[in-house]
């Protein structure tokens, strides 16, 4: 697996990182967007209220998800850009670069293999991975497709650290339980399935037909209350 990190990592006591709860987890990466794009506008200072609003959450909800990484705020000031994204990024994890092996190389796979932004945030695209034998050697954004049954390989000559699935949902478990089996520990799922896997192994789930949904609600709604106020 990774070298232990160093840099903005290792300034983040593990203690206190194990502390930080999934939700408060699950908005890091949004405030440091938000930063990110603060500070391509010049932007060295921001109030808890400017950020809050810039990620799309409360002022208070903020200032607590950030008390669990310390107090990095001034009263009257605000927070230092540059220094919340250093803590952040920390807390994140961002030290050090992270090998991404990226299995199933359809029309999803190939769209998240030429997105340009992991590069950017510390993650690089160690292999491409396909069943399909048909696809071995075809290249895509720059990489060939290699075979699944080279996955062990993989894990063990690239350092992997995460496993992407972008397969059908029918393969996806199988997958899994290989990446499992060559030692990765963090999978993140776009497959319209849920993976079960051992204790010690996390797995985030991406399910475009459930946001869709959930803006189906949305738009429901908005439109019901339209109809009523007429």
């Amino acid at each position: 697996m990774s070298a232990q990190a160093s840099g903005p990592a290792a300034d983040v006591p593990r203690a206190r990182r194990a502390e930080v709860p999934e939700a408060t987890v699950a908005r890091l990466p949004v405030y440091l967007r938000a930063l990110h794009a603060l500070a391509e506008t010049g932007r060295t200072t921001v109030s808890s209220e400017a950020l809050a609003s810039a990620a799309g959450v409360g002022s208070a909800k903020l200032r607590k998800d950030l008390s669990h990484l310390g107090s990095y705020g001034t009263r009257g000031v605000g927070y230092e850009v540059q220094e919340l994204v250093f803590h952040i990024s920390g807390a994140l994890g961002l030290g050090q670069r992270w090998s991404v092996v990226l299995v199933g190389v359809g029309h999803l796979g190939q769209a998240l293999a030429g997105y340009g932004g992991f590069d950017d945030r510390g993650f690089r695209i160690a292999a491409l991975l396909d069943a399909d034998a048909a696809r071995v050697g075809d290249v895509v954004a720059g990489m060939p497709i290699r075979s699944l049954d080279e996955l062990d390989e993989v894990v063990r000559e690239e350092d992997v650290s995460i496993g992407v699935i972008a397969t059908p949902a029918e393969a996806a478990q199988d997958v899994c339980d290989r990446l499992v089996g060559a030692g990765v520990r963090s999978i993140l799922n776009f497959a319209p399935t849920v993976l079960q896997v051992p204790d010690g192994v996390d797995v985030r789930r991406v399910d475009l037909s459930n946001e869709l949904q959930i803006l189906s609600f949305h738009e429901h709604r908005k439109a019901t209350l339209a109809e009523v106020s007429a």
